[in-house]
């Protein structure tokens, strides 16, 4: 994001009442992640961002620049209430990355919402991430874990349960490995 839109998109927030001056408790929280949206394209020159509200839960490759890539999102709930994602696509969570070396993790309060990717298994991968509210608190990500290295050019990943995607390596060409970051939504009570 720009460093001036902040102070923007945080009056904005304030204005539309997602985020409100005396939040919400949320003591014993209990969390879910839905699964909702699977989507699958092309690896090369592709643009993936998970639907309104919606956050990465699972991603899996298939093939090599040119196979197939499947993302899964889910909406996630706490005490029975949605969480609100508030993705400022297209501004993305960084500059893109050399995938041949790519190395992207989300900061605390947000979630990989998209991935893009432009041009064979030596160009560039973006990804997109969103910060997540629920009544009015910013909802964070902790217990962050790494999945084990696996296969680029077959693997299918997915978090556990009250998980989502924070974070991606990738190394060397469609033969080369990946792991994933996938860490708990938490709120504070």
């Amino acid at each position: 994001m720009r460093k001036n839109a902040a102070p923007i998109v945080l009056a904005a927030l304030l204005t539309t009442g997602l985020i409100t001056p005396a939040a919400a408790s949320a003591s014993a929280a209990v969390v879910e992640v839905r699964l909702t949206t699977t989507s699958t394209m092309r690896e090369s020159d592709s643009l993936f961002v998970c639907p309104s509200n919606q956050v990465m839960i699972g991603r899996e490759h298939h093939g090599d620049e040119n196979g197939y890539t499947t993302y899964r999102c889910g909406r996630i709930f706490i005490n029975g209430e949605q969480v609100t994602v508030l993705s400022l696509y297209p501004y993305s969570a960084g500059a893109p990355k050399y995938e041949p070396d790519s190395f992207f993790t989300t900061d605390e309060d947000k979630a990989i919402v998209g991935r893009k990717h432009i041009g064979d298994e030596t160009a560039f991968t973006t990804y997109y991430a969103g910060t997540m509210f629920w009544k009015g608190q910013v909802v964070k990500v902790g217990s962050r874990r790494w999945t084990d290295l696996m296969y680029e050019n077959d693997h299918s990943s997915r978090a556990e349960a009250a998980e989502i995607m924070t974070g991606r390596w990738h190394g060397g060409d469609e033969n080369g490995m990946t792991t994933y970051e996938y860490g708990t939504v938490t709120v504070d009570g």
